[in-house]
């Protein structure tokens, strides 16, 4: 199955780019830590068929206040619903979202920082011989 964390992150930085927002879009927490970027993590979810995986991801927005980071979250929740199709030569066939916007402020920081949850569901592709 690919790995949905590279093409969600693929494609936002690309789409947040698009739109005037060109914030690093990554899998782990970057050290510096800028004070703007999104996470994208895969935190479980289930092979729909044998041809097809749903993973669970969650999605973290950080920024340098809360309205901000809010902001952020939301433009990523609304980029994501235009997903669907091919990405990075992976089918995507839709989104869904499974936990909407959340204020949740870094535990180690403190920075100001908003979530959401989507099941992505795509298709897999031929393991490399």
């Amino acid at each position: 199955m690919p790995d949905a964390v590279a093409v969600v992150t693929g494609y936002l930085r690309q789409a947040l780019a698009a739109v005037g927002r060109p914030v690093p879009v990554v899998s782990r927490v970057p050290n510096p830590r800028p004070l703007e970027f999104v996470r994208v993590e895969r935190v479980g979810g289930t092979r729909a068929t044998v041809v097809s995986d749903r993973p669970r991801l969650d999605i973290h927005a950080w920024a340098a206040t809360e309205s901000e980071a809010h902001d952020l979250a939301a433009l990523v929740r609304a980029l994501l619903d235009s997903i669907p199709g091919v990405r990075d030569e992976v089918t995507v066939y839709r989104i869904t979202e499974v936990g909407g916007l959340m204020w949740l402020p870094d535990d180690q920081s403190g920075s100001p920082r908003y979530a959401l949850a989507v099941e992505i569901h795509m298709r897999g592709r031929a393991l490399s011989q």
